[in-house]
């Protein structure tokens, strides 16, 4: 269920792009909530985009039941649902302008061997041939980067020296997070990304994209992620619970609005999931947002593992 896009070359365009790797935690949740109240506030345009390329962690029906969770949250998209499995062909044609551009290489380096610290280059130098297939990765420059937050304090990053060349193109043939994001935003034409804070440390490698194919860079808000008691962040890969299996909507809605300090009337609990999303379109404000890279979750929202 959609609804048509009337102008989409409005001002504002925000979007949500969950993985189908489960079902809608709570920190999932944030992001839809925030994004789309952000959006809505701003008489704007609330776009969703499946985010599937990661084929080996995709699960079965998941995207069905994150569309079912978005409505029977109150939370309705305008125009269709993007695919990025459908988008292979945009990816291919900006590995190709990347790669006019002689800003790739092969890279025969492996996740264990590079083990989480800046990418050195190793690769650079070598002319490794297509006899086998390697990951491709992009020249970063050493200028840094400043990313000016709207919720966050301004952060700063030197792509050469903080983070290295980075992959744009996997080994097993995948395209990238980074590239993907950055060309189905444009795409879209979002112009305005609400999402969680620990996004924030990649959002430098998407600014340069953006840069070195002639994109435009939205305004990016990152607000501070759901965490269990132990400062781990919720997500599905840690076992977070589906939160509309064992939560009543209104309950989950006033919950989130809390979390993102939005001072909900205690009223609510009360109200239809109708009226809670109404409350929260009229009463949005993006500066109540905490200014913090974290926060516990309520408890109910926690996984029981």
């Amino acid at each position: 269920m959609s609804r048509g896009l009337d102008n989409l070359k409005q001002q504002y365009i925000g979007r949500f792009a969950p993985s189908p790797t489960g079902s809608l935690h709570f920190g999932s949740i944030l992001a839809a909530l925030a994004s789309y109240l952000d959006a809505k506030r701003n008489n704007g345009l609330w776009l969703l985009r499946i985010d599937d390329l990661d084929t080996p962690r995709l699960e079965p029906g998941a995207d069905a039941r994150i569309l079912a969770g978005l409505e029977k949250l109150g939370m309705q998209w305008d125009g269709d649902v993007l695919y990025q499995s459908q988008r292979h062909e945009a990816y291919s044609d900006a590995i190709n302008q990347l790669k006019s551009k002689e800003l790739l290489y092969n890279c025969h380096c492996t996740r264990k061997l590079v083990a989480g610290k800046p990418y050195s280059g190793t690769c650079s130098q070598l002319s490794l041939g297509t006899e086998r297939q390697y990951a491709v990765r992009v020249k970063t420059e050493a200028e840094p980067c400043i990313l000016h937050d709207l919720i966050q304090p301004d952060f700063k990053q030197n792509l050469n020296k903080d983070v290295g060349d980075f992959i744009v193109k996997r080994s097993d043939g995948l395209y990238a997070y980074h590239l993907a994001v950055v060309l189905d935003d444009a795409y879209q034409q979002i112009s305005h990304i609400i999402r969680g804070a620990d996004l924030m440390d990649s959002t430098p490698r998407q600014i340069y994209l953006q840069k070195m194919l002639g994109l435009k860079t939205p305004l990016y808000a990152h607000f501070p992620v759901a965490t269990d008691l132990y400062g781990a962040k919720i997500s599905k890969q840690f076992g977070a619970i589906d939160v509309l299996s064992t939560n009543q909507p209104t309950a989950i809605l006033f919950n989130a609005l809390n979390f993102l300090n939005q001072k909900p009337d205690s009223n609510l609990l009360g109200a239809t999931v109708d009226d809670v999303i109404q409350w929260g379109r009229e009463n949005w404000i993006l500066s109540n947002v905490p200014k913090l890279p974290a926060i516990i979750a309520p408890e109910e929202f926690l996984s029981q593992k």
